[in-house]
């Protein structure tokens, strides 16, 4: 497609804000049950009008009724070279309007911010490889190599219905991908005015499920009953809830907290790295859980009658084993919960982890120090999960990097799943502008 010279071609910034509003007013709000779940059909179609609209060509998957992705190829210069994978998804957690100050999908403009569900997860990168590619597409550019984009379903809800569909079903839409980026990555950490970390996600960590159950004898609420199922289970919860499990540095966070040892100009004693970890502000939470397997109740289910001790109860907990190191973790929790209580798992996905080097961190990294001199760029470990986890199961390497530069005083990490979730417009921009020239040397 060509221009019409007469007429000036859209920049990606001109757009960016526009896209990423119009994507948080369709409400795709994915409960984890696709008979609750709405707005992915809706959303999908939109981005397949956007790109249709500049000459790529879309496919729609639709992997159940609503569950609907959207995938092109846009191809590139040298055949050769292996295709990078661009992704982002189009479903977000719900939100409850009455405990937000502003409308959850309205797209509203104030402040500074564009505020809505999905700002910052993850339709603010949606919004800017949309707008990156738009441009590319109008002025005539062609990629330095193939780029597959793909506009997922289902993320929120571990990637059943959208990405492991793909991989499952359409493994074809793969073909001769050899990289990925996608979400958590890319934003900005603020130490002083001339020093700004840009963590770059390189690892995340594995996601187990499980489900516990204790079965006992049934019984009268009024007499003495020392076999209780609720008692057991209860117990056993609360040992889970409480117990820390050991520190164990993988290279990733290795590395994270040498790059902090060195810009803070203070020693960190790798067997216990914690009190560091604490200085870093907000992101904390999110580094402070890499460090070691994190196990969290997350839900209780027993009884039916007020006067009745049940035979069964069952309780739920959210495992985040560290990269390779999900057989280590269920031992230790066997240990922790103790003999009688049955473990199943309810989902499962391994861990990631890759090194921080190669062409495309080196693309990453010029990009962000292009237009912010004072960026450093870093690798970090994602305590949660994304849809890397599918796509490594073909052998892509897989990174985070949806670029933002924030506000230093902007808690960032309380957004994701937040009240007011919110992202700064001139961040959307700046993500915008650090996008084209990274994909420009990809």
């Amino acid at each position: 497609m060509t221009a019409d010279s007469t007429q000036p071609i859209p920049q990606a910034t001109d757009e960016v804000v526009d896209l990423c509003r119009d994507l948080i007013r369709i409400n795709t709000t994915n409960t984890g049950d696709t008979t609750t779940s709405a707005g992915e059909r809706a959303a999908a179609e939109y981005v397949a009008e956007k790109l249709s609209e500049v000459g790529l060509t879309p496919r729609i998957y639709e992997s159940a009724q609503g569950r609907t992705s959207v995938v092109a190829r846009y191809e590139g210069s040298d055949p050769s070279r292996p295709a990078l994978l661009l992704h982002g998804h189009l479903d977000v957690v719900p939100a409850d309007a009455s405990e937000w100050s502003v409308d959850p999908f309205s797209g509203e403009i104030k402040d500074g911010y564009l505020w809505g569900r999905g700002a910052v997860d993850m339709k603010d990168f949606d919004a800017m490889l949309l707008a990156v590619v738009r441009q590319w597409k109008r002025e005539g550019r062609v990629p330095p190599r193939d780029f597959v984009l793909m506009f997922l379903a289902d993320e929120e809800a571990a990637g059943r219905y959208g990405a492991h569909f793909l991989v499952d079903e359409h493994p074809e839409e793969f073909e001769g991908v050899s990289e990925a980026v996608g979400e958590v990555g890319g934003f900005s950490v603020t130490i002083n005015n001339d020093l700004r970390l840009y963590m770059i996600e390189t690892a995340e960590k594995g996601l187990d499920w499980l489900r516990l159950t204790v079965s006992d004898r049934p019984g009268h609420g009024s007499m003495i009953h020392p076999d209780n199922a609720v008692t057991r289970l209860s117990e056993a919860v609360a040992k889970v809830g409480r117990h820390r499990f050991p520190i164990e540095l993988t290279p990733t966070v290795r590395a994270f907290l040498d790059e902090v040892s060195e810009v803070l100009e203070i020693d960190v004693n790798m067997d216990d790295p914690e009190p560091v970890i604490a200085k870093l502000g907000p992101i904390a939470r999110i580094i402070g859980a890499t460090i070691r397997h994190t196990a969290n109740p997350t839900g209780l289910t027993a009884g039916y009658k007020e006067n009745v001790i049940p035979g069964k109860a069952e309780a739920v907990i959210d495992c985040r084993p560290l990269p390779g190191r999900s057989e280590e973790m269920l031992s230790q929790l066997r240990e922790i919960i103790g003999e009688g209580i049955d473990i199943e798992h309810i989902h499962q996905q391994p861990g990631l982890e890759t090194t921080f080097d190669g062409p495309l961190i080196d693309a990453m990294s010029e990009s962000l120090r292009h237009f912010d001199s004072a960026a450093r760029p870093v690798p970090y470990m994602l305590s949660g999960g994304t849809d890397a986890k599918a796509f490594q199961r073909l052998g892509i390497r897989c990174f985070g990097f949806a670029p933002l530069q924030l506000p230093a005083d902007l808690d960032f990490s309380a957004l994701f799943h937040g009240i007011d979730e919110r992202v700064p417009v001139d961040a959307l921009k700046f993500g915008a502008r650090v996008l084209d020239r990274f994909l420009t040397n990809s």
